[in-house]
């Protein structure tokens, strides 16, 4: 449905027919030879399309009265002026360019009229129209990081926190101060106060996202722990775990609201957090009693994360994006956009072999990583006078030890996941082909609109349209495969983990919301198969999985068990001491303000 139209003034262009039709404005220029072909180059002008969709508007401002200019560089002017003075409005929009339709750049439309209650009807229009778009947040808690990536993340705030007044959302804005700051903030909010927002934004990087998450869901995320294989058994085995599922009970452990939760906070001596490369000093914070009855369950479908990347490296947002902007990821939150990010859940039964057995649950959202990336990060702390050129010389000096550690995996086989690299009984010694000769799957990257996140996301829905619980998904035929010998890492990467030093991430095809984790096994090999093996990372195009003493294993869940007494774990750039752990993947857990990579 769209009206008849209305002669305006559009700036830089002259005069138009505008149209309001069901999804946006129609724009329709009376003297199109005018105009000026210098459009696109002035500041904030957007190239003249027929069309501006609403959901690409995030605000509308009625102006002072004043100068509309004609078109630029012609004979004709009109009434034989180039500026008239008029009452005006402006329609705030974004734009893209054809070669790159990413990062989102602001722009603005402005439009006058002769007549004052003209321009102040079409604003409220308008403004109808903009509030009739769904999904887009009016209240927010903002975690600002002042040292992050170099003292970013308050300059990039106070660039973008202008876009957020103009769209008149409110924005509650709290600057670190110390180790823990957002994660205790979160943690002692009350549900009548997070029902009050419509998310929380992380200025920051990685390891303050970790932080929020963590925050936001150790009260309040409900799920039994993960399934483990028999003879694990610190809760039982989970022979008889399909037929718990039948009768309503949990598979074979309690649930974690019951364990002792702890979060390590991000210290502000260091920029920032960062998966695969910073670290920071771990210290308990142990939360308040939980009550039994909240009113915020997790997953819900109204609650959203948002990232406005400041830090070093930036893996969530380039993964879930696939721009490190900070303008652009503002504006997905302005607009509202939204998208479902799968979550790992990662539940510390012992810290060391000689420990008592006391599950402890943490949440990552891109990687969790043991042996070199667990080494890399607790190196570094002997070099914190370096600054963040320390993880380059911390992994340098760990890659040289070149260590490797006895440890077990097992791994949750499902009929959608076969094995995608060669089998851990390949020998790997000189004598063997260097890469695995086996056939890999083609690749199918996550973007936008991804079909394999939304048929995961329609598989993992109950008779109501509901979200079913993960961990039940998972124990529906399981096959464990158990996997033994010396490694040189062992990594989980929830999402592809994309950033500037590896441009396709540590798994180029692993998808944002399908409910399975990468586990990939790195066995203990030569010293120059493992340099060839890393640098096949910072190369786009390239295959880093395919060599014979790599396994890559597609899974919803795992267990990992090691007898070393100094295990460290890297969870998104934290350090986390455990010998023992099992992991799942809890698909669409949180909702992100983002909506995936475009193409």
């Amino acid at each position: 449905m769209q009206d008849g139209g209305e002669v305006l003034f559009l700036d830089g262009v002259g005069e138009v027919v505008v149209s309001i039709g069901r999804s946006g404005l129609s724009l329709q220029p009376l003297h199109p030879e005018l105009v000026s072909s210098c459009w696109s180059s002035i500041t904030l002008q957007p190239k003249l399309d027929n069309k501006i969709k609403f959901s690409d508007v995030y605000a509308v401002e009625l102006l002072d009265k004043g100068l509309i200019c004609g078109p630029w560089n012609t004979r004709t002017a009109i009434q034989g002026k180039k500026n008239i003075e008029m009452h005006r409005f402006v329609v705030h929009g974004i734009t893209r360019t054809r070669k790159r339709p990413s990062p989102w750049v602001p722009c603005e439309y402005i439009f006058g009229h002769k007549d004052l209650k003209t321009c102040k009807n079409w604003f409220e229009r308008l403004m109808a129209c903009i509030n009739n778009e769904g999904d887009r947040p009016k209240s927010l808690m903002v975690f600002v990081h002042p040292l992050c990536g170099k003292g970013r993340g308050v300059k990039n705030w106070e660039i973008v926190a202008p876009l957020f007044d103009r769209a008149k959302i409110k924005t509650k804005v709290i600057v670190t101060n110390r180790a823990g700051h957002a994660y205790d903030t979160l943690v002692s909010l009350s549900d009548i106060e997070l029902k009050a927002l419509d998310g929380v934004v992380a200025v920051g990087g990685d390891g303050l996202f970790n932080e929020i998450l963590n925050g936001i869901l150790s009260s309040r995320y409900k799920a039994s722990y993960p399934p483990t294989p028999e003879g694990f058994g610190y809760f039982g085995s989970n022979e008889n775990c399909e037929e718990q599922t039948r009768s309503g009970l949990n598979c074979s452990m309690p649930t974690p609201d019951s364990a002792n939760t702890t979060f390590p906070g991000n210290s502000t001596k260091c920029d920032d957090h960062e998966p695969l490369l910073s670290t920071s000093q771990p210290r308990g914070l142990e939360i308040p009693s939980l009550k039994q009855d909240h009113l915020v369950p997790f997953p819900n479908d109204w609650f959203r994360l948002g990232i406005i990347p400041s830090g070093s490296t930036d893996a969530i947002v380039l993964s879930t994006t696939g721009e490190r902007d900070p303008v652009s990821s503002a504006l997905l939150i302005i607009l509202g956009r939204r998208m479902s990010l799968d979550i790992a859940q990662v539940v510390r039964w012992k810290s060391s072999p000689t420990a008592e057995v006391l599950p402890t649950v943490r949440y990552a959202a891109s990687f969790a990583g043991y042996g070199f990336y667990g080494e890399v990060i607790r190196e570094s702390e002997n070099y914190r006078w370096m600054g963040p050129a320390r993880y380059d010389f911390s992994g340098t000096m760990v890659f040289l030890k070149h260590r490797s550690y006895e440890a077990k995996v097992a791994f949750l086989e499902t009929p959608n996941t076969n094995p995608l690299t060669a089998s851990a009984e390949d020998d790997v010694t000189g004598a063997q082909p260097l890469q695995s000769c086996q056939r890999r799957p083609r690749k199918i990257i996550c973007r936008t609109n991804c079909f394999v996140c939304k048929e995961a996301s329609t598989s993992g829905k109950n008779s109501e349209g509901e979200v079913a619980d993960s961990s039940r998904t998972i124990c529906e035929n399981p096959k464990w495969v158990w996997s033994k010998g010396r490694f040189l890492s062992v990594g989980a990467a929830v999402i592809s983990c994309r950033n500037e030093r590896a441009p396709d991430g540590l798994v180029a095809d692993a998808h944002l919301s399908d409910g399975f984790l990468h586990l990939l096994l790195i066995r203990d090999c030569p010293l120059p198969l493992y340099l060839w093996h890393l640098t096949q990372f910072t190369k786009k195009g390239s295959d880093p999985l395919s060599f014979k003493f790599v396994e890559h294993h597609k899974t919803p869940a795992f267990t990992f068990i090691s007898s070393h007494d100094e295990s460290v774990w890297n969870l998104d750039g934290e350090i986390f001491q455990a010998c023992e752990v099992s992991v799942q993947a809890c698909r669409g857990l949180v909702n992100l303000f983002a909506s995936g990579p475009e193409v």
